[in-house]
């Protein structure tokens, strides 16, 4: 195969990152579940006790693309390399996932107004043989948000389904202060680090 004809499986239910998988000109196969791969045992999203932010999120991005990699083998489907990725909050070494309704997050982005937190997306890739990974950090600081402002983003529906109740990428991007690291790693997929990492599996960008 040649390597610009390179074509990965994507496992993640994520537009956000089918997009910017795309941006770079990664070719991909969306990897359809039947269920969703919270249920499988092995993929237990739930933080440990005294586990670290940096510690979850690189053992739930792992843990999706070993379940990933059974799908294709139970499947027949050909080898390809598969991609998972996963994104967490950290503020102040408190795990911050999505929030569960309305109320939720409303509270988490009350919590974020006017401080600096850490964004924490780690990707991994196999090939069926070998399970590789990255871990992209980045610092995002919010301005002071007024409670008025946190009630019309959130009735905007945009804060739900997102770590840490925002999308940089959207309307939350006028919280945004100042941000150290990848924007695209914020938004889900650091690009730069994703880049590299393909490069282990013979996917050149």
């Amino acid at each position: 195969m040649a390597l610009n004809d390179a074509r990965i499986y994507l496992a993640s239910r994520s537009p956000r990152r089918r997009d910017l998988l795309a941006q770079i000109g990664i070719r991909f196969d969306v990897l359809q579940f039947r269920a969703d791969p919270r249920a499988d045992s092995e993929i237990d999203e739930a933080a440990i006790a005294g586990e670290s932010a940096d510690s979850y999120v690189v053992r739930v991005a792992r843990a999706k693309a070993a379940f990933a990699a059974r799908l294709l083998e139970s499947r027949h489907l050909l080898p390809r390399p598969l991609l998972s990725a996963d994104t967490t909050l950290d503020l102040d070494g408190e795990i911050i996932g999505k929030p569960r309704n309305e109320a939720e997050a409303q509270q988490i982005l009350a919590r974020l107004s006017g401080r600096t937190h850490r964004v924490l997306t780690a990707v991994a890739v196999t090939d069926q043989i070998r399970l590789e990974h990255v871990l992209n950090i980045s610092d995002v600081r919010f301005r002071k948000i007024e409670a008025d402002e946190i009630r019309r983003y959130v009735r905007s529906g945009e804060a739900m389904d997102k770590a840490g109740a925002y999308a940089i990428q959207g309307r939350a991007g006028a919280f945004v202060e100042e941000i150290r690291g990848s924007h695209s790693g914020i938004v889900g997929l650091p690009l730069c680090d994703t880049a590299i990492l393909l490069r282990q599996f013979g996917v050149i960008v």
